[in-house]
């Protein structure tokens, strides 16, 4: 099983890489030019990439609770849901074909985060079953 810093580890490199940086640094025109249709103004897409930021600062406090060998909850808890929502809203948007006629690499990279978000859901979800049942357990 990968280890709960590990998790934190990915979703911070995927959430930079993929999202943050492009959705907040990439001009509009290489945004169209990856797929993305294009915007009258790039105002949300840019709110967007601050928000993927923000919630890397919490998986970097997550980060360093686990590196310590403490859990830490409110990180986990907060990855589920982000996680869980995106896999979900991604998933339906993927299917019903909203973005069918986007650029190859903007629809490849939404059906890459699907699996992404979905296996770090899991992942964060086994660990926060993990640490319940430790504390529930006698020593």
């Amino acid at each position: 099983m990968i280890s709960l810093a590990n998790v934190f580890r990915i979703k911070i490199a995927a959430t930079l890489l993929l999202w943050c940086a492009p959705l907040m640094l990439a001009p509009g025109f290489l945004l169209t030019a990856l797929g993305l249709p294009e915007q009258e103004n790039y105002m949300f897409i840019r709110l967007l990439g601050w928000a993927y930021l923000s919630l890397c600062v919490g998986y970097w406090f997550g980060l360093n609770e686990a590196l310590a060998g403490r859990y830490a909850p409110g990180p986990v808890w907060v990855g589920i849901l982000s996680n869980g929502g995106a896999c979900a809203y991604l998933l339906y948007f993927g299917l019903t074909g909203t973005w069918s006629s986007w650029g190859f690499l903007m629809q490849a990279t939404f059906w890459f985060s699907i699996v992404a978000t979905a296996l770090l859901a899991l992942g964060l979800n086994t660990h926060r079953v993990r640490h319940a049942r430790s504390v529930t357990q006698p020593v």
